[in-house]
């Protein structure tokens, strides 16, 4: 598929564009199966929460859950990237699902025979997240061998969709079969969905990067950060993204929030994370202006402000559906952000690169977000949550004003010319 070849497009949509699912058969089996594993990856991940906390009776044992899948993905994303820009790309996506996929087993068939143990739940969420650090930079890096460019903001969108319908509905129902079936069913269910994904690569053409003539040996992840060091409209997609999720991430402040400004408890932190989750659906699914929009760093600027200003907006309101409100505004600009910033990686990097830079973007939506809880706890402590999350959400603007006036080209980037 060129972009020569590419069906005509009608000229103004709200909902979601589906072009990219009816022009590649080989894009519409990945995305669906990566939607389908990807509830089955967040069931996995709430019932090791679940199964940790009955073992132990302790939430900084849960909380050691994240630690033990924060720094493989981190390490390895990196890694991951360099790989993938050196071997098949298909295959490696096809062997490290098929890794996951026996992760699942292997939860199941100990929860079956009663090997109730947290390091064994420990090593595992670790290995899990070695696979989806070799899975990710392979995975993106296939996109645009799979589509014609100016589909790509439609791809991002649709799979930004399957990323945040998995986290809402996985936990949801791996609440439901942990209650009635057990930790084993879920587990179970889990290692069924990634059939769905293994299918998906396995039925892929070649995938091997388009390397340049001569070159051998693998790539470098060092090669892939100087790179990176050379391009200043790439480095602005990362440098945007971090001033969103370190100075205004208010997540970590909703269990305190949650009972001094609303007067409610555990119910009402769940339904601040989810207004966030609901806005950021709610940005994939009516995502259709995205295809018409050229500017994509003036774009991303819009989003990542639009963020900000809407975390600043929610650590003045005292009212809980005003403040969900402004939470699901913040999480669709956090869409439209990921959307443009994601595409722009793809479009404005050769692909003997892609694997290396996604796997710098890994770090950054991984290590970004914790950063952010970190820092976010650490003002509310010194000052108070509503000067934690207001002052975060206005320096947020105020950097990235910034970094626009540094690097001033950035906001003229126009997505018929990608330049990295």
């Amino acid at each position: 598929m060129t972009p020569e070849t590419a069906p005509p497009r009608p000229p103004q949509r709200i909902f979601a564009d589906l072009t990219p699912l009816s022009v590649s058969l080989d894009y519409r089996r990945l995305w669906f199966g990566g939607t389908i594993s990807w509830v089955g990856q967040a069931m996995t991940t709430l019932a090791i929460s679940l199964q940790v906390y009955d073992i132990t009776g302790s939430s900084f044992s849960v909380g050691l859950v994240g630690l033990f899948s924060l720094v493989p993905l981190v390490v390895f994303g990196l890694y991951g990237g360099a790989i993938a820009d050196t071997v098949d790309r298909r295959k490696l996506g096809l062997y490290s699902s098929l890794g996951a996929a026996t992760l699942s087993v292997a939860l199941a068939a100990a929860a079956l025979l009663g090997f109730h143990h947290v390091w064994f739940l420990y090593a595992v969420v670790a290995l899990q997240a070695v696979c989806g650090a070799l899975t990710g930079p392979a995975r993106s890096a296939m996109i645009p061998r799979l589509l014609p460019t100016e589909l790509l903001p439609a791809a991002n969108a649709l799979n930004s969709v399957t990323m945040t319908f998995g986290m809402m509905a996985g936990p949801a129902l791996g609440g439901v079969i942990v209650t009635f079936g057990g930790y084993e069913t879920a587990y179970l269910i889990d290692a069924v969905t990634f059939t769905a994904a293994l299918y998906a690569m396995w039925r892929l053409p070649s995938m091997k990067p388009d390397r340049a003539e001569g070159a051998r040996g693998r790539a470098s992840v060092i090669d892939g950060l100087r790179f990176l060091g050379t391009r200043p409209n790439i480095r602005m997609t990362f440098f945007s993204d971090l001033a969103a999720m370190v100075l205004a991430q208010p997540r970590a402040l909703f269990p305190a929030v949650a009972g001094l400004w609303f007067g409610g408890g555990a119910g009402t932190v769940g339904l601040l994370v989810a207004a966030s989750a609901a806005g950021a659906l709610l940005g994939g699914l009516f995502s259709g202006w995205q295809g018409r929009i050229r500017r994509h760093g003036l774009a991303i600027l819009l989003a990542v402000a639009g963020w900000g200003l809407a975390v600043a907006v929610f650590g003045l309101t005292r009212n809980l559906w005003l403040g969900m409100f402004f939470l699901a505004l913040a999480g669709y600009a956090d869409t439209a952000s990921m959307v443009f910033r994601t595409t722009m990686l793809q479009a404005a990097t050769p692909d003997d690169m892609r694997g290396r830079l996604q796997g710098v973007f890994i770090v950054v939506v991984a290590g970004g977000p914790r950063l952010g809880d970190f820092l976010a706890g650490a003002a509310a402590e010194l000052t108070s949550p509503a000067t934690a999350v207001t002052g975060g959400g206005l320096a947020c603007v105020l950097v990235l004003g910034l970094l626009a006036l540094r690097w001033r080209n950035f906001a003229r980037y126009d997505a018929r010319f990608p330049q990295a």
